[in-house]
């Protein structure tokens, strides 16, 4: 298993990838352009440099490329929350629950899910 330590514009790949599963840099490329503007040369650069890292699989048998993600989605996100908790709220996950409470709108639906995972862990 790859060293998981994704920069921004890799997690934005790895998300396309999870998504949408198995895919060209050209259709990585497309989805990216919905929402920044990026070069293909430099989608295909960043998408070289994650095959490198391990944090996809390329299969190269075909003339374009197809990628997959290497790393899940669960996995990665635990790793980065696990690192943010530590480098960021001083090892307190209850800081960052309360931070992001804070700061964001929770929905009646959200806050109810979190009582019930609340509720669970005091059992």
């Amino acid at each position: 298993m790859a060293q998981i330590k994704p920069t921004e514009s890799e997690l934005e790949i790895l998300q396309i990838l999870w998504e949408k599963g198995e895919s060209s840099v050209r259709d990585v490329h497309e989805i990216l352009l919905k929402t920044k503007d990026v070069g293909y040369t430099t989608t295909l650069k960043i998408m070289q440099i994650m095959h490198e890292k391990g944090l996809v699989n390329r299969d190269s048998s075909a003339r374009t490329h197809i990628y997959t993600a290497n790393v899940g989605r669960e996995s990665t996100q635990q790793h980065l929350l696990d690192k943010m908790i530590t480098q960021v709220f001083n090892g307190s996950a209850a800081r960052l629950v309360m931070h992001a409470l804070g700061n964001n709108k929770a929905s009646a639906e959200e806050i109810a899910e979190i009582k019930k995972y609340l509720d669970n862990l005091e059992k």
